[in-house]
Parts: C-alpha cells; sequence; structure tokens
C-alpha cells in the first residue's frame, strides 16, 4: 500500500501506474479526512480501512474511494465502496451521502494528487 500526505504527494502518472499492476484503470482508495491521510493501492478498502485504523485513524473520519487517472474531469474520483456504508454514521449507501463530506474528499484529493 501506498500512504499519500499532503508533504509526500503522488503524481497522476505514478497513480496511474499503480492502477496498471492491479486493476488497469482504476485504483482504490481510502481517505482519512481528519489526519490528512490517503492510503493506495490495495485489493480491497477494508485492507486500507483496517490499515488506518490499525495506526490511530477513526471509523467516522474513513472513506473509501476509487480513482481513474485516465478520466477527465471530476469523474476520474469515484464515492463508491462497502466500508462507505455505515448507517450508524448517517451514511446509508456505498457512497458519500454528505455533499460536505464528498467536497472535503475532492478537496484533500486536489491537494494531494498532482495532475
Amino acid at each position: 500500500m501506498r500512504s499519500v500526505t499532503e508533504p509526500e504527494t503522488i503524481t497522476l502518472d505514478e497513480i496511474r501506474l499503480l492502477a496498471q499492476t492491479r486493476f488497469g484503470d482504476m485504483i482504490k482508495g481510502v481517505v482519512d479526512l481528519e489526519r490528512g491521510i490517503l492510503l493506495l493501492d490495495a485489493d480491497l478498502h477494508a485492507d486500507q480501512e483496517a490499515a488506518l485504523l490499525a495506526d490511530g485513524s477513526k471509523q467516522a473520519n474513513l472513506w473509501g474511494i476509487n480513482l481513474y487517472p485516465d478520466v477527465n474531469g471530476d469523474d476520474w474520483l469515484e464515492f463508491d465502496s462497502m466500508i462507505n456504508l455505515r448507517p450508524s454514521f448517517g451514511n446509508r449507501s456505498r457512497g458519500v451521502d454528505d455533499a460536505g463530506t464528498r467536497a472535503a474528499i475532492a478537496a484533500l484529493i486536489d491537494r494531494m494528487v498532482r495532475r
């Protein structure tokens, strides 16, 4: 897995290479909005989630995403993961139901990925 933070950003080309070695056109990621961490490159979002929880992250701050490095515009970021399905936290879908949370995730990705 590859950990990305604002001081240690990642390029779109690096994401493209990671995607090619695992799923081809897509890479899975989990963000910790509180700690400002993006964990990339695993078979399952749950693996990334478990690694972040073991490192001190809080469940409520973790969100699963997918990145499509060859897609232009906003559609390159997809909010779809089983770890997002958390009715007890108010999220009742595999997506990210709250528009503010989606915006915060997108802003964090924009700061961490050099496009």
